[in-house]
Protein backbone atom coordinates (compact mmCIF):
# COMPACT_ATOMS: atom_id res chain seq x y z
CA UNK A 1 0.00 0.00 0.00
CA UNK A 2 1.67 3.31 -1.35
CA UNK A 3 1.30 6.08 1.52
CA UNK A 4 -0.59 9.40 0.52
CA UNK A 5 3.04 11.54 0.89
CA UNK A 6 5.18 9.24 -0.90
CA UNK A 7 1.84 9.45 -3.37
CA UNK A 8 2.38 12.68 -3.74
CA UNK A 9 5.79 12.78 -4.66
CA UNK A 10 5.33 10.01 -7.00
CA UNK A 11 3.09 12.39 -8.75
CA UNK A 12 5.11 15.44 -8.40
CA UNK A 13 8.29 13.78 -9.89
CA UNK A 14 6.04 12.52 -12.90
CA UNK A 15 4.84 15.82 -13.17
CA UNK A 16 8.37 17.26 -13.62
CA UNK A 17 9.76 14.58 -16.16
CA UNK A 18 6.31 15.25 -18.51
CA UNK A 19 7.97 19.27 -17.88
CA UNK A 20 11.68 18.21 -18.78
CA UNK A 21 10.46 16.05 -21.74
CA UNK A 22 8.67 19.56 -23.48
CA UNK A 23 11.15 22.06 -24.72
CA UNK A 24 10.52 25.29 -24.79
CA UNK A 25 8.96 26.85 -27.98
CA UNK A 26 11.21 29.04 -29.09
CA UNK A 27 13.77 26.23 -29.08
CA UNK A 28 11.36 23.63 -30.58
CA UNK A 29 10.78 26.76 -33.44
CA UNK A 30 14.55 27.24 -33.79
CA UNK A 31 14.70 23.52 -34.60
CA UNK A 32 12.12 23.56 -37.52
CA UNK A 33 13.23 26.79 -38.88
CA UNK A 34 14.16 27.08 -42.39
CA UNK A 35 16.93 29.10 -43.39
CA UNK A 36 18.00 30.02 -47.07
CA UNK A 37 21.61 28.94 -47.12
CA UNK A 38 23.36 28.42 -50.65
CA UNK A 39 26.09 25.42 -50.21
CA UNK A 40 27.43 23.17 -52.30
CA UNK A 41 27.97 19.04 -51.81
CA UNK A 42 27.09 15.89 -53.07
CA UNK A 43 24.87 12.78 -52.14
CA UNK A 44 24.65 9.03 -52.53
CA UNK A 45 21.92 7.19 -53.66
CA UNK A 46 20.62 3.44 -52.42
CA UNK A 47 22.34 1.96 -55.44
CA UNK A 48 25.98 3.82 -53.60
CA UNK A 49 26.36 6.58 -57.22
CA UNK A 50 27.07 10.01 -55.71
CA UNK A 51 26.01 13.13 -57.52
CA UNK A 52 26.66 16.82 -56.96
CA UNK A 53 23.57 18.83 -55.48
CA UNK A 54 23.36 22.40 -54.11
CA UNK A 55 21.19 23.36 -51.13
CA UNK A 56 18.33 26.00 -51.21
CA UNK A 57 17.37 25.91 -47.63
CA UNK A 58 17.50 23.78 -44.98
CA UNK A 59 16.26 23.64 -41.21
CA UNK A 60 17.93 21.06 -38.48
CA UNK A 61 14.97 18.52 -39.27
CA UNK A 62 15.25 18.51 -43.71
CA UNK A 63 16.54 20.05 -46.38
CA UNK A 64 15.44 21.66 -50.06
CA UNK A 65 18.39 20.75 -52.42
CA UNK A 66 18.45 21.10 -56.10
CA UNK A 67 20.12 18.36 -58.55
CA UNK A 68 20.17 17.36 -61.91
CA UNK A 69 19.77 13.55 -61.17
CA UNK A 70 17.26 13.89 -57.99
CA UNK A 71 16.37 10.79 -56.11
CA UNK A 72 13.14 8.71 -55.98
CA UNK A 73 10.09 10.00 -53.23
CA UNK A 74 11.06 7.63 -50.67
CA UNK A 75 14.81 7.11 -51.01
CA UNK A 76 17.45 6.51 -48.84
CA UNK A 77 19.96 9.04 -49.22
CA UNK A 78 22.68 10.58 -47.58
CA UNK A 79 24.26 14.30 -48.21
CA UNK A 80 27.78 15.67 -47.57
CA UNK A 81 27.14 19.34 -47.46
CA UNK A 82 30.18 21.52 -47.55
CA UNK A 83 30.55 23.29 -43.63
CA UNK A 84 28.12 21.32 -42.62
CA UNK A 85 29.00 18.05 -42.80
CA UNK A 86 26.91 14.31 -43.64
CA UNK A 87 23.71 14.22 -42.88
CA UNK A 88 20.79 11.89 -43.43
CA UNK A 89 17.28 10.97 -44.38
CA UNK A 90 14.85 10.60 -46.79
CA UNK A 91 14.04 12.24 -50.07
CA UNK A 92 10.07 12.77 -49.30
CA UNK A 93 9.30 15.09 -52.27
CA UNK A 94 10.80 15.91 -56.23
CA UNK A 95 10.08 19.04 -58.08
CA UNK A 96 11.93 19.18 -61.26
CA UNK A 97 15.76 19.46 -60.35
CA UNK A 98 14.50 19.42 -56.67
CA UNK A 99 13.86 17.64 -53.94
CA UNK A 100 12.92 17.32 -50.29
CA UNK A 101 14.94 15.50 -47.90
CA UNK A 102 14.32 15.00 -43.94
CA UNK A 103 17.28 14.73 -41.84
CA UNK A 104 17.39 11.91 -39.32
CA UNK A 105 19.63 13.38 -36.26
CA UNK A 106 19.88 13.39 -32.94
CA UNK A 107 19.10 16.36 -30.58
CA UNK A 108 22.43 17.29 -29.67
CA UNK A 109 23.25 17.11 -33.76
CA UNK A 110 19.68 19.34 -34.58
CA UNK A 111 21.04 21.87 -32.26
CA UNK A 112 25.05 21.99 -33.53
CA UNK A 113 23.12 22.21 -37.16
CA UNK A 114 20.75 24.57 -35.76
CA UNK A 115 23.63 26.79 -34.91
CA UNK A 116 25.64 26.36 -38.17
CA UNK A 117 22.70 27.38 -39.92
CA UNK A 118 21.82 30.43 -37.94
CA UNK A 119 25.60 31.38 -38.41
CA UNK A 120 25.76 31.08 -41.66
CA UNK A 121 22.70 32.89 -42.34
CA UNK A 122 23.81 35.91 -40.04
CA UNK A 123 27.52 35.98 -41.63
CA UNK A 124 25.93 35.63 -45.21
CA UNK A 125 28.57 33.08 -46.29
CA UNK A 126 26.63 31.11 -48.46
CA UNK A 127 28.50 29.95 -51.11
CA UNK A 128 30.54 31.49 -53.76
CA UNK A 129 28.75 34.31 -54.67
CA UNK A 130 27.95 35.65 -51.25
CA UNK A 131 31.61 34.67 -50.54
CA UNK A 132 33.24 37.83 -49.43
CA UNK A 133 36.49 36.13 -47.91
CA UNK A 134 38.01 36.84 -50.68
CA UNK A 135 38.47 40.37 -52.14
CA UNK A 136 35.88 40.43 -55.27
CA UNK A 137 37.06 42.80 -58.58
CA UNK A 138 36.25 43.09 -61.71
CA UNK A 139 38.68 42.34 -64.74
CA UNK A 140 39.69 45.14 -67.46
CA UNK A 141 39.41 42.35 -70.01
CA UNK A 142 36.51 40.43 -68.79
CA UNK A 143 35.97 38.58 -72.40
CA UNK A 144 37.08 34.56 -72.06
CA UNK A 145 36.36 31.29 -72.62
CA UNK A 146 35.21 28.20 -70.81
CA UNK A 147 36.99 24.76 -71.91
CA UNK A 148 34.31 22.01 -71.20
CA UNK A 149 35.32 18.86 -70.43
CA UNK A 150 34.95 17.39 -73.80
CA UNK A 151 37.25 20.38 -75.37
CA UNK A 152 34.65 22.47 -76.76
CA UNK A 153 34.60 26.20 -75.54
CA UNK A 154 31.81 28.46 -75.67
CA UNK A 155 32.32 32.29 -75.17
CA UNK A 156 31.34 33.60 -71.82
CA UNK A 157 32.40 36.99 -69.81
CA UNK A 158 33.92 37.41 -66.52
CA UNK A 159 30.97 39.20 -63.82
CA UNK A 160 33.52 39.36 -61.02
CA UNK A 161 36.41 37.42 -59.79
CA UNK A 162 38.28 36.27 -57.05
CA UNK A 163 41.31 34.29 -55.73
CA UNK A 164 39.25 31.11 -55.19
CA UNK A 165 36.33 31.46 -57.80
CA UNK A 166 34.46 33.59 -60.24
CA UNK A 167 30.64 34.48 -61.46
CA UNK A 168 30.63 33.98 -64.96
CA UNK A 169 27.93 35.27 -67.68
CA UNK A 170 26.50 32.64 -69.72
CA UNK A 171 24.01 31.03 -71.72
CA UNK A 172 24.63 27.84 -71.44
CA UNK A 173 23.48 25.96 -68.35
CA UNK A 174 26.30 23.60 -67.26
CA UNK A 175 25.63 20.76 -64.38
CA UNK A 176 26.49 21.26 -60.89
CA UNK A 177 30.07 20.09 -60.41
CA UNK A 178 30.93 19.95 -63.70
CA UNK A 179 34.93 20.61 -64.48
CA UNK A 180 36.01 23.31 -66.65
CA UNK A 181 38.52 25.64 -67.29
CA UNK A 182 38.26 29.82 -67.78
CA UNK A 183 40.90 30.66 -69.75
CA UNK A 184 44.25 28.22 -68.70
CA UNK A 185 42.28 27.88 -65.02
CA UNK A 186 41.25 24.50 -63.74
CA UNK A 187 37.57 25.19 -62.02
CA UNK A 188 34.38 23.57 -61.44
CA UNK A 189 30.18 24.87 -61.49
CA UNK A 190 29.25 24.95 -57.90
CA UNK A 191 26.00 27.24 -58.49
CA UNK A 192 23.77 28.51 -61.22
CA UNK A 193 22.89 32.13 -61.15
CA UNK A 194 20.43 34.02 -63.07
CA UNK A 195 22.92 34.91 -66.09
CA UNK A 196 25.30 31.99 -66.00
CA UNK A 197 27.26 30.18 -63.42
CA UNK A 198 29.56 30.31 -60.33
CA UNK A 199 32.77 28.88 -60.28
CA UNK A 200 35.41 27.79 -57.44
CA UNK A 201 39.40 26.98 -58.93
CA UNK A 202 40.66 24.10 -57.84
CA UNK A 203 43.72 26.21 -56.17
CA UNK A 204 43.75 29.50 -54.55
CA UNK A 205 45.30 31.53 -57.78
CA UNK A 206 48.34 34.06 -57.92
CA UNK A 207 46.81 37.41 -57.85
CA UNK A 208 50.21 38.79 -59.64
CA UNK A 209 48.83 36.30 -62.84
CA UNK A 210 45.34 35.91 -62.27
CA UNK A 211 44.28 37.76 -64.95
CA UNK A 212 46.49 36.61 -67.38
CA UNK A 213 45.28 32.88 -66.22
CA UNK A 214 41.87 34.19 -66.99
CA UNK A 215 42.34 34.82 -70.54
CA UNK A 216 42.43 38.46 -69.97
CA UNK A 217 45.24 40.59 -71.31
CA UNK A 218 47.00 42.87 -68.50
Amino acid sequence: MVRPGRRKNRLAEMGDARQAAVLPLAQERRRHQRVKVILTGRFMREDRQEYPCQTVNMSPGGALLQSDMPPHVGEHIVAYIDHLGRVEGRCTRVNGNQFSMTISATLRRRDKLADQLTWFANRNILGLPEDRRHKRFELRNPRTTLTLPDGSSIECRVVDVSLSGAAVATKVKLPLGTPVHLGRTPARVVRHLDTGVALEFSRLQNPETLEHNLGGDL
